[in-house]
């Protein structure tokens, strides 16, 4: 086995490798002049099974670039099998014609990644799990909830809590954390007035008195979280806590949590956080890379990763 990164989240590679007591291939990604992406691998992959770990998070485009050459090198190197482990994968979002003449961007880098040479794709918490279904070639898409069902466990009592899925979207990620903890289940109904911007407009669901976790997959702006706990807090709600397992986080995100009445919101690493992340009174990090260790491992050793979810 080898373990390849790209730039977009290294520390999250280098916790993986550790898991696996795998050092990182020694590999060469740089910019020239033009910021053209230029990668040289370091070692010899030849007949290896090789896992290349990179979201493609901020800046979208150079991460997915990184992503397709590295794929590309280590095919025309004679690697066995290339696995592209994308614990956050960009233009998830984009996975059906919203509109007149508009893309389906998800479909096209799944097929970008496909072209470039990878044999395998893993990745966590798809926006859409149809998007699985992009893919010509075999995807596991792994899920975050023993990771956030384990820490609110150990953190919240859960005789007075109450799940909430702060759209209608995502009811189904919040009733599968709902049952693992025995909790009951809330809906947050918005209305989207424009992109980037919402509207709470009702909670569905008792929720006075209730510890409140708002369960979701990517936090962007901020603005549906922010909306949502104040609906909460507005019908009653003890207090609200958050959820997530991608903190994409754009723009003044960091700035609109903090400054809201949201008690602590928890992301995943599968995005590396920034300096205002990981100082934010309020923001809390937790890791997946033991979940996405194992189910390296698992695939290299061809055992069950579905198991890991029963």
């Amino acid at each position: 086995m080898k373990i390849v990164a790209g730039n977009s989240n290294r520390a999250l590679a280098e916790a993986i490798a550790a898991y696996l007591a795998q050092p990182l291939t020694r590999c060469n990604v740089r910019r020239f002049a033009d910021m053209e992406v230029f990668v040289e691998i370091l070692e010899n992959v030849r007949g290896e099974d090789v896992f290349v770990v990179q979201s493609t998070s901020f800046p979208a485009n150079d991460h997915l670039m990184e992503l397709l050459i590295i794929i590309d090198a280590l095919r025309r190197s004679s690697a066995r099998r290339i696995t592209a482990v994308m614990p956050y994968f960009g233009y998830a979002r984009q996975d059906r014609r919203s509109s007149g003449r508009t893309p389906i961007s998800a479909k096209l880098v799944a097929n970008m990644i496909t072209q470039a040479g990878a044999d395998r794709v893993l990745t966590l918490d798809l926006h859409a799990g149809q998007i699985q279904g992009f893919f010509d070639i075999p995807t596991d898409n792994l899920f975050a909830a023993p990771v956030i069902v384990r820490d609110i466990k150990d953190r919240l009592p859960l005789d007075n809590v109450m799940v909430v899925s702060p759209d209608v979207g995502g009811v189904v990620r919040a009733r599968a954390i709902a049952k693992r903890i025995d909790a009951q289940l809330a809906i947050v109904d918005k209305r989207r007035e424009r992109p980037g911007e919402s509207e709470v407009m009702n909670v569905i669901g008792d929720v006075e008195g209730r510890s409140c976790i708002l369960v979701d997959d990517i936090v962007d702006s901020g603005g549906t979280l922010v909306n949502a706990a104040d609906a909460l807090l507005a019908k009653g709600a003890k207090d609200v806590y958050a959820y997530l397992t991608h903190g994409v986080l754009s723009g003044g995100a960091v700035a609109r949590v903090t400054a809201s009445k949201i008690k602590e919101l928890v992301v995943t690493d599968s995005i590396q956080p920034t300096e205002a992340v990981r100082v934010a009174k309020n923001i809390r990090v937790v890791s997946i890379a033991t979940l996405i260790g194992e189910a390296i491992a698992r695939t290299s050793s061809e055992e069950s990763v579905s198991s890991l979810f029963d």
